[in-house]
């Protein structure tokens, strides 16, 4: 029976962390190398992600520095930044492109929050679906007579546990990246 918690466990911390890998594609108002990650460049004819020919870092705050491994590169690389629909404009110098991040304005900070919200309603929704199965899963073993009753309740309560301390986790995430988003 502690395999089926066991296992809802392990599926609510993937839930998880897709909802934390959907955030860091949210773009705050600070410079970070993951806003490239789907950033993808013409290799010798291949489809490559931006970080397989070049090297991102942050200058400051509020620009990336993106160092291709080749200097052919840097053009197709420029070209393909501006297509990405990221709204950024690469400044090329020499070998080396610098990335100035716009500040956001108040109402793409309102957006953004709305599209972080939605994002946290989709984890809730996995967390809660995932306690649906679990629970399935019980009865079906209790209608089996595989388990007894008071067996069942005990592990529907640790159930519940788990998924009130994972909807916490997305709620706690959520509080994060709004103050994130909203600070100037």
């Amino acid at each position: 029976m502690h395999k089926i918690i066991s296992d809802i466990e392990v599926r609510m911390q993937k839930s998880i962390e897709a909802f934390k890998l959907e955030m860091s594609k949210v773009r705050t108002g600070r410079a970070h190398p993951s806003l490239l990650d789907h950033v993808r460049v013409e290799y010798y004819g291949n489809e490559t992600p931006l970080s397989q020919v070049s090297n991102i870092t942050t200058g400051d705050a509020r620009t990336l520095v993106v160092t291709p491994w080749e200097k052919r590169m840097t053009s197709v690389i420029e070209k393909a930044i501006m297509a990405a629909g990221l709204g950024l404009n690469p400044a090329t110098s020499g070998d080396v492109i610098r990335i100035p991040l716009p500040a956001l304005t108040e109402e793409r900070r309102k957006d953004l929050t709305k599209v972080v919200r939605n994002e946290a309603e989709t984890a809730r929704v996995s967390i809660r679906n995932l306690r649906r199965d679990a629970n399935a899963a019980l009865k079906e073993l209790l209608k089996n007579k595989e388990i007894a009753e008071d067996e069942e309740r005990r592990l529907m309560d640790a159930v519940q546990k788990l998924t009130d301390k994972y909807t916490m986790e997305v709620d706690q995430l959520l509080a994060v990246k709004e103050k994130d988003l909203m600070a100037m």
